[in-house]
């Protein structure tokens, strides 16, 4: 077995593919966040010359999608295998290859349905439970939202993961063709290596958010490890937009009290949802469209994704959903346009939109 360890960077990433006894099988190599296709296409060809396993680490969870999708075998090295990391960025590629290739058996095998946290759902789990006292005080406060006004007939249309080089733009399409507006969580790897898709969202009237910079699990992230992939993603923004975002989603939904008692010393609003349209597993268009119409309602978030993986899936399932949602008299609107008060709402229809979100 060879074992390509991938690091990530502010740039992009690092590879160093090992062989069974430790040898470099080429020469290490560096990828553009943009070059993620070519990247997997260069991966694939190697797995059939010799059985190879990509290792990431926790705090990548950008390329475990597209990578299964693709047929590559993907482990993740936990924290506890690992030396610590840098404020900015992931252990090195040369260290992961050769954990890999010392305790081959302590990596989990990372699965398209388990997705990036494959054997890590129990400890997930505990972490949101332990958070739920906090996480209702900081909703009481204003400092998180999950739901708009359940007497208020609108949906909050989201997409995650983004921007994608393809997926962006079929999604954009779509919600032109029907005329809504929604809002896009980007991580800030994407933004710095696409910033011609996040002017396209913002030119076609709609809501950037932050969706950090590499997707970690956060509860593996210091409280400075995690303020960067925060503020880094921000500044990323800011310089395509002119603003940075209000509104910040953590990676998987995953919290800890750890988490939020850095996140509630945060200027941004932490944003989670109501509808998971688990459309990350691709379960088929249909049930993409089935489980959000089946679950959202007046004042629903909807949680939906455009990159990191193969959205094909997502993108055929919108136009049911706008349709249906419509149907039912529910107009999707942005996550700003959604927790503005009822004031607000009727006040900023009489006069031009403000500079900011609320």
């Amino acid at each position: 077995m060879r074992y390509a360890g991938i690091a990530w960077t502010d740039a992009g990433y690092r590879v160093e593919v090992l062989d069974g006894a430790g040898r470099r099988v080429v020469e290490p190599s560096s990828w553009g966040a943009a070059q993620v296709s070519e990247l997997i296409a260069w991966l694939v060809e190697l797995a059939q010359e010799h059985p190879l396993a990509a290792v990431l680490d926790s705090t990548n969870g950008l390329l475990d999608g597209p990578m299964t999708a693709a047929g590559l075998a993907v482990c993740r090295a936990d924290p506890w295998l690992l030396p610590p990391r840098p404020r900015f960025g992931s252990v090195p590629a040369h260290r992961l290859a050769e954990q890999a290739l010392r305790t081959p058996g302590e990596l989990a095998r990372v699965t398209a349905e388990g997705g990036t946290l494959t054997g890590r759902a129990e400890e997930y789990f505990e972490g949101v439970r332990r958070s739920e006292p906090i996480q209702a005080a900081l909703t009481a406060a204003g400092r998180c939202f999950e739901h708009g006004r359940r007497d208020t007939p609108q949906v909050a249309l989201t997409f995650d993961d983004g921007p994608d080089p393809v997926y962006t733009r079929r999604i954009l399409e779509t919600l032109d063709r029907y005329g809504v507006r929604a809002t896009f969580f980007c991580v800030g790897h994407h933004v710095a290596a696409l910033p011609d898709e996040v002017r396209r969202i913002v030119a076609a009237g709609h809501e950037v958010g932050n969706h950090s910079w590499s997707h970690p699990f956060l509860p593996d992230l210091t409280p400075d490890q995690l303020r960067e992939q925060i503020d880094r993603t921000g500044e990323a923004v800011a310089r395509v937009t002119g603003e940075a975002p209000t509104w910040f989603r953590p990676p998987y939904g995953a919290l800890t009290p750890e988490v939020l008692a850095t996140l509630e010393g945060h200027p941004t609003t932490m944003t989670m949802w109501d509808v998971d349209s688990r459309d990350w597993s691709r379960p088929g268009p249909e049930r993409i469209a089935a489980t959000v119409l089946e679950s959202a309602g007046p004042g629903s978030v909807v949680l939906l994704h455009e990159g990191a993986g193969d959205r094909g899936q997502t993108v055929r399932a919108l136009p049911t959903i706008i349709e249906g949602l419509l149907e039912r008299g529910l107009e999707p609107v942005t996550v700003g346009e959604l927790s503005a008060a009822p004031s607000d709402r009727t006040e900023s229809s009489r006069q031009p939109a403000p500079a900011e979100r609320p």
